[in-house]
């Protein structure tokens, strides 16, 4: 149900009721582009039942959808025929537009195509869980997650929202769990899989993918030793769910393991919502408090960050560096 999660804390003060919040959704429920419009945004029963609530609750745990609906004309197909109608005024008239012109001309030409553009629809659940102040989007990128958030703010007063931030960033934790000399130094009940990203910084950028590879080595140590820091390390928790947790504390590729949804004990399809929703925060709200217990825990607003990169990581990435061996060579990190 949640693939790619994004967390925000819901502030101070905000308490409506489900009443009000299904009475804030209802006048801007979706509606599909017109012929000449390029986009719609608007809220969707989020049980797929037609005329049913905007928002659903089970277990205590809020459940919205908003639909969005694009329709795009490739850009060289508009200048094309912008170019035609330009040649066309200048054999009749014999001069050319200006460029005040060419932009109306521009415009015209995509109102004129976009009834035959095809529409692109896309979903972004929404879960609030107001006992813990979190709201939850499963949204793959800061964009999508932008417009989600727009449109809440746009309905729900006295909603305001930031992201999450935690003591020890992502990228310092990752760096740390990877140069683990044993797993025994990884949190509790969090697990380094097989999957990571790391990237330099500087103007080269390198960056190196490792997939279905073992981490636990000195191959993928030197490339952090090097500089190459991770900016995307796939985890697992208690043995239930794996994801990817990226240095912006987002959380891709969530899929829950073997025997973890056979739990909800019921395959009718007027259930298993009911069902999946349970599961899904009943799983994700934990792992979500583990993830930021082992990330030092939540940063009370208004402290500064701390460096992304630990100063004990820091003083032997910059040794290795400079001088191409460890810090203390008698008594190496590995």
């Amino acid at each position: 149900m949640f693939k790619n999660v994004m967390v925000y804390r819901i502030g101070e003060g905000f308490a409506p009721s489900l009443a009000d919040v299904q009475s804030a959704l209802e006048p801007v429920q979706f509606v599909e582009c017109g012929a000449s419009q390029d986009k719609s945004i608007g809220w969707v029963p989020p049980r797929g039942e037609a005329h049913g609530p905007l928002v659903e609750s089970v277990a205590g745990q809020w459940i919205m959808k908003l639909m969005i609906e694009s329709k795009a004309v490739p850009g060289n197909v508009v200048r094309r025929k912008a170019d035609e109608r330009i040649a066309e005024i200048e054999a009749a008239t014999g001069r050319k537009p200006g460029k005040k012109e060419k932009r109306e001309l521009m415009d015209d030409v995509l109102l004129s195509l976009l009834p035959q553009a095809f529409a692109r629809q896309s979903t972004v659940l929404v879960w609030m869980d107001l006992e813990n102040r979190r709201l939850v989007l499963n949204a793959g990128s800061q964009g999508k997650a932008d417009e989600v958030m727009s449109a809440l703010m746009n309905v729900m007063g006295g909603l305001s929202v930031s992201l999450i931030q935690t003591v020890t960033s992502p990228q310092a934790a990752m760096t740390q769990w990877l140069l683990a000399p044993t797993p025994d130094e990884w949190p509790t009940d969090l697990t380094v899989e097989r999957e990571t990203v790391l990237k330099s910084s500087g103007e080269d950028a390198a960056s190196v993918r490792f997939t279905r590879h073992h981490l636990a080595n000195d191959d993928v140590r030197k490339h952090v030793m090097e500089g190459k820091l991770p900016t995307q390390l796939a985890l697992s928790w208690d043995g239930r769910v794996a994801f990817v947790l990226t240095d912006t504390l987002q959380l891709k590729k969530v899929q829950y393991l073997d025997g973890v949804m056979d739990d909800s004990g019921t395959d009718k399809k007027e259930d298993r919502f009911d069902a999946d929703v349970a599961l899904s925060t009943g799983l994700l709200g934990p792992l979500i408090d583990s993830l930021i217990d082992a990330l030092g825990g939540e940063m009370e607003l208004g402290v500064a960050a701390a460096d992304p990169v630990p100063s004990t990581t820091r003083t032997v990435l910059n040794s290795t560096v400079n001088t191409g061996v460890a810090a203390d060579e008698e008594d190496p990190p590995f």
